[in-house]
């Protein structure tokens, strides 16, 4: 089992390496997937999230979430052939939490963080607060 911090990680680099862990036949859990970061600036973050969530048809889809630890399962789910039974199985071995849970508390390991922070960037939290989540 590997428990990954997902603090100050780009969603997509994160989500890459996660993805990398579930199609090996690991079992991942995500901590803190409120702190990872989108790049870009707000306008253009909040613009693509809710173009994203207008688009669809209230019963039929498609549906993308408004909860930070959500969305960082979608971005996931875009990167493992989930439709697939290898990959179906391989998603189903993913568990996303917000904040740290207490029997997690010390053993997340840092996925590879961003030195120079970026002058226009989004945390999940904030996206998701944007979409009313």
């Amino acid at each position: 089992m590997k428990i990954i911090n997902a603090e100050g990680a780009v969603l997509g680099r994160l989500a890459s390496v996660v993805a990398k862990h579930l199609m090996s036949g690991e079992e991942v859990k995500v901590v803190n997937a409120e702190k990872a970061i989108v790049i870009g600036s707000k306008d253009m973050i909040l613009n693509d999230f809710m173009s994203k969530r207008r688009r669809r048809q209230a019963r039929k889809g498609p549906h993308y979430p408004k909860r930070a630890d959500m969305i960082l399962k979608r971005t996931v789910r875009g990167m493992v052939p989930y439709q697939k039974p290898r990959g179906r199985e391989a998603y189903k071995k993913l568990r996303v939490y917000i904040g740290i849970p207490s029997e997690f508390e010390g053993k997340a390991e840092k996925i590879e963080k961003i030195e120079k922070t970026p002058a226009a960037f989004m945390t999940l939290e904030n996206i998701s607060r944007g979409l009313g989540g």
